[in-house]
Parts: C-alpha cells; sequence; structure tokens
C-alpha cells in the first residue's frame, strides 16, 4: 500500500466535516499515514470488550478512539481560529512550513 500525503501532525487541532461525529473539535492523537488516517482525541469513540488475563482481573469495555481518514478533517489554524485549507512553502532561510491559505501566516514556530 502506498504512503499517502496528509498536512497533519500530531498535536493538532482539527475540525471533523463529515460523519457521526460532525463540527466536532479535537486534537491529533496519532497519525497513521500508510492508511491516511487520523486519531483524534474523543472523536470517532468505540468500545472493545477486553478478556480477563488474570485470575483475580475482569474482563472489561475499553472506550477509545478509532482513527478517521483525513479527507473528514479540516485543520484548524492557531492563528486565526478558522478551519482551512493548509498549504507548504519554503522560507528564506531554506525551511519549509505548512501555512494558514486563509490568513497566510505559518503554522510551525521559528525556533524548531
Amino acid at each position: 500500500m502506498a504512503k499517502g500525503k496528509t498536512y497533519l501532525r500530531k498535536n493538532d487541532q482539527v475540525e471533523v466535516i463529515a460523519g457521526k461525529d460532525k463540527g466536532r473539535v479535537g486534537k491529533v492523537l496519532r497519525v497513521l499515514p500508510a492508511t491516511n488516517q487520523a486519531v483524534v482525541e474523543k472523536i470517532n469513540m468505540i468500545k472493545r470488550h477486553t478478556k480477563a488475563t488474570e485470575m483475580n482481573q475482569q474482563g472489561q469495555i475499553v472506550e477509545k478512539e478509532a482513527p478517521v481518514h483525513v479527507s473528514n478533517l479540516l485543520m484548524i489554524c492557531p492563528e486565526c481560529t478558522k478551519t482551512g485549507r493548509i498549504g507548504k512553502k519554503f522560507l528564506e532561510d531554506g525551511t519549509k512550513v505548512r501555512f494558514c491559505k486563509s490568513c497566510g501566516e505559518a503554522l510551525e514556530s521559528k525556533a524548531k
């Protein structure tokens, strides 16, 4: 399977634009580039049943986040607080940064 391109990174603030959680906002916990998916905090919650592993431990139902396809997510710009598309450009010093297409501000800090 080919690795997909995504502009999302860990700790980005995103909004869900399609599906059962449409309109909800969360933080990206993990990006899965092989499947073009991302795990977002408190979004797309599923229940998993676990067996008892030890003699004294009980089985339980665990709620956790399932991956969401990146096409269903829009990043929220930390500068203008709008959801929008993300572009990439090179700065004068040659570093490549992501930028918000609505306000033009770079999303990465210069101190990296």
